[in-house]
């Protein structure tokens, strides 16, 4: 039986809702699989709740095929035989004659899915909200989609529905503390860095999560997941793109390829990809990231404060970055069953995939970071990876994570990870790594070290970082 877990913060905006005296329309956006559906049927259990879906785009799909697809569903909520409706403002007149009283739940599922195809599909919707829908004062009306680039165009910067909406949720990934519940009862006995193993794969996804198997090693839930015909991450890259990005998915993919090993700044993709950084270009990377695949990382200057025109575009994605290091390219090979797959830390690469993996997982939990630092988050100005580049008056410089407080002091984060235990020289690394910080006299350095399975006693003996934090630190 699936587990539900987290999302108080989301559950408890939607609860808030119902306390208002007018109807609720809401907008729920995320990546696949990372538990929208889940969301809303868990708070809705105990509530009358209604839910449409669209169906997974193809090229063949039309406006005609989700139109009848949405009358096939309605039929069988409402335990009715087949209507014919002309278009969807006669469906939506009937719906809203449906859901007129009591407190009752409407969503519309993958949003983009059912409506992208009709152009009228919004504009009827907005009306049928403002002439129906909205006349019960108990009734919430959700919009919900994985192609969260569409929902901003065509809903949320749509002067149709400007006033309209009542919340718009983003889904992010599971916090470390809630990936720790789906090893269930085993939890205590396995160690962090096994769990780390896993989590380098599923990241915070919940629908990933629920695939493991507790009672099983890390090595032999990744082949069963990763490097099986049937596993059930095996073809999911492909479906992902297929379904969010249809048309130019070969696009957005060869974008991603090149930030498996690497962040990149717009240019330099640009480069690789031997195109002109142009308003199209933008548009792609900007998608990626309101997909939840990429993030665009801004640096700052430390002594005004004020964030700089330097950005890299970093692959937040655990399972993505995976699939393209090593299943993609081996496709072939795992569906004939000759690719002899024996211990994922003998993958090619592996250390420095890892360290990106480690990484992505710190950086979607800097809120742990910053209880852990005991950092109030009205003290910090910026914090983000940090890149300085060479001028005359200073040198490059790179830092894993980096918290500029306002009073005057940095933390100063390196994220390492390590198959064996981390050696002394990381504090030598750390130290000439702060010294090339351009910073205004009166700033403070604070090293902290952010690591799994593992360090060297002399590390301790020296008492050079403020603070280490271990990743079983993170998952507690």
């Amino acid at each position: 039986m699936s587990i539900f877990v987290g999302r108080e913060r989301e559950l408890a905006i939607l609860q808030g809702l119902f306390e208002k005296t007018v109807a609720s329309l809401v907008v729920i956006k995320g990546r696949r699989r990372i538990g929208k559906s889940t969301l809303l049927q868990h708070f809705g259990k105990n509530l009358k709740t209604y839910i449409f879906t669209g169906i997974p785009p193809t090229p063949k799909t039309t406006a005609e095929s989700q139109h009848e697809e949405f009358t096939r569903q309605m039929s069988r909520l409402f335990n009715l035989p087949v209507i014919k409706f002309e278009d969807w403002g006669d469906i939506f007149w009937f719906l809203a004659d449906k859901v007129k009283k009591g407190k009752i739940i409407l969503v519309f599922d993958e949003i983009s899915w059912i409506g992208s195809k009709d152009p009228d599909f919004l504009g009827k919707l907005k009306t049928a909200w403002d002439m129906n829908f909205k006349k019960n004062d108990r009734f919430m009306f959700v919009l919900c989609g994985s192609v969260s680039a569409w929902i901003e165009k065509n809903i949320l910067r749509s002067t149709g529905f400007v006033g309209r909406i009542s919340s718009t949720i983003s889904l992010n990934e599971l916090s470390l503390e809630e990936c720790n519940f789906f090893w269930r009862d085993k939890n205590k006995n396995i160690s962090a860095y096994e769990k780390f193993k896993l989590l380098a794969i599923t990241g915070g996804i919940p629908r990933y999560l629920e695939e493991i198997r507790p009672s099983l090693s890390a090595e032999i839930n990744i082949k069963d997941m990763c490097f099986s015909p049937e596993g059930f991450l095996f073809n999911e890259f492909d479906q992902i793109f297929s379904d969010i990005f249809l048309v130019r998915s070969e696009i957005y993919k060869k974008i991603i390829l090149l930030l498996v090993e690497r962040s990149l700044s717009a240019s330099e993709i640009c480069k690789y990809l031997n195109v002109t950084l142009n308003r199209v270009v933008s548009d792609y990377l900007e998608e990626l990231v309101q997909a939840g695949f990429i993030s665009r990382d801004y640096s700052w200057h430390i002594a005004d404060k004020k964030i700089s025109k330097l950005s890299y575009y970093r692959l937040k994605d655990n399972y993505i970055r995976f699939y393209l290091k090593y299943i993609f390219p081996h496709r072939d090979k795992i569906i004939s069953g000759a690719f002899q797959y024996k211990n994922i830390s003998l993958l090619p690469g592996f250390s420095t995939i890892m360290g990106y993996q480690f990484e992505n997982l710190v950086l979607n939990n800097r809120r742990k970071i910053w209880d852990i630092l005991r950092i109030s988050p009205d003290e910090i100005v910026w914090d983000n990876p940090f890149f300085q580049t060479k001028r005359v008056d200073r040198e490059a410089c790179q830092i894993d994570y980096l918290i500029q407080t306002r009073f005057g002091c940095l933390y100063v984060c390196e994220v390492k990870f390590s198959a064996q235990e981390i050696k002394k020289d990381i504090i030598k690394e750390l130290q000439e790594k702060i010294e090339k910080l351009k910073k205004p006299k009166g700033i403070s350095c604070r090293p902290v070290l952010i690591h799994v399975n593992g360090l060297q006693d002399s590390i301790l003996e020296e008492d050079y970082f403020s603070n280490i934090i271990d990743f079983e630190d993170l998952l507690k």
